[in-house]
């Protein structure tokens, strides 16, 4: 489930910063991630202030817990911080004192405001009080007995270890385990069954007969507050653990593993940390080429990269069975995705001529986005043919031209009307005046039926901008689709051309451009 945004701020042309519902802010730089920090607390609001004076805005944040904190923007470290005594309400900038100068400005929900100058170039850097000193100093105090009390343990095991005894029950109380016990991790893909549905399975083992008590995760947009905790019963203990993964997109996602080893009547567990790389395109089982359930759809370029290249590529990218074997002189693997058993053909010659079988567009353009970015390509232009979905594209068009013509004769309809309304209103308001009751409430019941039709054709028009709307919405999500098959100056070649297309009225030349990458023949 994804978490609900709940503030964005600008930080620059190409950075800006959010709030989320589970109380996460951090910064984007476009599509790249500079840097997210997660609270117990909920961010209430955010603000790009230039607090330290160094030409650079950082992210101002207010928290519900009455926290005023200032992030850089690179780092997201904390380099000014202040406390209210409830939560924050808004922040603002505002030449407050009307000198000239632009204050921050923060208020709390009990209205107490408190105004913020912008460091002198003497303090830059030197933000921070003493009292925020001292909380780091108290922190890193206490992280240094935690790892006085870890050393100790490791200490105490090697000890048993050089000593040659055995675990015996009260060691495997105290949490003492063999010194060479390794966390093992394997991911595959789990075809499923009559019970589950194809999924990524990650599984996690030890070395030995130690037992895994519990495992916890940490992943982006595969869970549910992007963590998940896996707490066998006691009856359910083993030496390793299977967990279901089903990324929603086709995105590399990295696995953050945290995992408590030690046996089945230990009170204290030793804690593994290990971090595992999902690939591109984990949600794809390797499977034999078959030329009956080829997709017709396709995507054909040019990269002159050798066949061991390609091979090299699909290995870091999908999840493949141990034992598959392929050719260096040609390349031609066929995967199913376990989100819809769609088909995908990925076919490379030995002149470098690749071929990519999908009828799914927005795979395609994943593929193709990795592979630019794998080889380092800064242009390339493809060929490319999907006859399913460049027909939805023209029926988009053409559902756009109706919807507006629709919309035109409705206009025209209901001014119609209202006129019509407006010199019966007055109608009937004269034998009102004039006590001719009977043609009054003849001319009300006439209004009556004619408030009723433009009601009538008021929701169709409703419904009808719906339509073309949502036609519009296709249409510019297909050039971005056309766009993202292509890398570099291709790709906005694309772009401008099939929006040039569109303020043409040209639909066969839209089609024309996403085929071909250019309008030229």
């Amino acid at each position: 489930m994804n978490t609900i945004i709940t503030a964005l701020t600008s930080m620059s042309p190409t950075r800006f910063g959010y709030a989320l519902a589970n109380g996460t802010v951090g910064i984007y730089n476009q599509t790249a991630r500079y840097w997210r920090i997660k609270s117990k607390n909920q961010a209430m609001c955010i603000d790009a202030f230039d607090i330290n004076s160094d030409g650079v805005c950082e992210l101002i944040t207010g928290w519900s817990n009455g926290k005023i904190d200032v992030r850089n923007d690179r780092t997201g470290e904390v380099i000014f911080k202040d406390n209210f005594a409830s939560s924050i309400a808004g922040i603002v900038q505002g030449d407050y004192r009307m000198d000239g100068s632009t204050q921050l400005i923060c208020c709390s929900v009990e209205g107490e405001v408190r105004g913020y100058l912008p460091g002198t170039q003497e303090m830059k850097g030197r933000l921070m009080d003493t009292s925020v000193e001292q909380d780091l100093i108290r922190g890193l105090s206490q992280k240094k007995q935690n790892l006085l009390l870890e050393l100790r343990n490791y200490e105490e095991n090697s000890k048993q270890v050089e000593l040659n005894t055995q675990v015996n029950e009260m060691d495997g109380q105290r949490g003492v385990i063999p010194a060479n016990t390794q966390l093992q991790t394997v991911c595959s893909v789990n075809l499923g069954s009559e019970t589950e549905s194809a999924h990524v399975e990650l599984c996690i083992s030890t070395s030995n007969d130690t037992i895994i008590r519990a495992v916890l995760i940490f992943a982006e947009g595969i869970f549910e507050n992007e963590s998940h905790v896996i707490h066998p019963t006691p009856q359910n203990l083993s030496s390793n653990i299977k967990i279901p993964l089903c990324p929603p997109k086709d995105i590399p996602v990295e696995l953050n593993i945290k995992a408590l080893v030690g046996y089945k009547k230990s009170t204290q567990f030793h804690v593994f940390e290990l971090s595992r790389q999902l690939p591109h395109f984990s949600m794809y089982s390797f499977c034999s080429p078959d030329s009956a359930n080829r997709p017709l759809s396709f995507v054909k370029f040019t990269l002159g990269e050798k066949v061991q290249m390609g091979v090299m590529w699909i290995k870091q990218n999908f999840l493949l069975p141990e034992d598959v074997e392929m050719q260096n002189e040609s390349l031609e693997v066929c995967f199913t995705s376990l989100r819809d058993t769609g088909q995908l053909g990925i076919r490379m010659s030995s002149s470098g001529e690749i071929t990519i079988n999908t009828d799914n567009i927005d795979l395609a353009g994943d593929i193709i986005q990795s592979m630019a970015s794998f080889w380092a390509i800064e242009d390339l232009q493809v060929e490319a043919d999907f006859p399913v979905y460049f027909d939805e594209v023209h029926k988009a068009f053409v559902g756009v031209d109706s919807s507006h013509t629709v919309c035109q004769k409705l206009t025209a309809n209901m001014a119609d009307r209202s006129n019509s309304i407006r010199s019966m209103l007055v109608r009937a308001e004269d034998s009102r005046l004039m006590g001719d009751w009977k043609n009054m409430k003849k001319r009300y019941n006439e209004l009556y039926d004619l408030n009723k039709d433009l009601l009538s054709q008021y929701k169709i028009r409703c419904t009808n901008h719906s339509e073309f709307l949502n036609n519009l919405k296709a249409i510019n999500q297909a050039i971005q689709r056309a766009g993202n098959l292509r890398v570099g100056k291709h790709k906005m070649q694309v772009i401008a051309a099939c929006r040039e297309a569109i303020k043409n009225n040209s639909v066969n030349m839209l089609i024309k451009i996403m085929r071909l990458g250019t309008s030229c023949s």
